[in-house]
């Protein structure tokens, strides 16, 4: 099952002409394509599917949808190694 995971815009950076955000989720931080709500500033949260933010929540319902996730053993997808691109770099 795909869900989608809440977390904090730490940084936003231009990646080959796409905004993107360093999103911390918890302790861990991961990239993700800010394509569908390039409206985002750092300090926002936001849902992240599969390396894309699709919409983004107040503060509140991040923190209970992450402590919903974490009750039913659903944040598995954080722990998974990032994929190294054929250049060598994260993807």
């Amino acid at each position: 099952m795909c869900l989608a995971i809440p977390g904090k815009v730490v940084e936003i950076f231009m990646n080959e002409g796409m905004q993107m955000a360093r999103v911390q989720f918890g302790g861990v931080t991961r990239e993700a394509s800010l394509d569908y709500v390039p409206e985002t500033r750092v300090g926002d949260y936001v849902l992240v599917h599969v390396g894309f933010a699709i919409s983004r929540v107040d503060e509140e319902e991040a923190r209970r949808t992450y402590e919903a996730l974490a009750e039913i053993d659903a944040l598995g997808e954080l722990e998974a190694p990032i994929i190294e691109d054929l250049a060598g770099g994260p993807r």
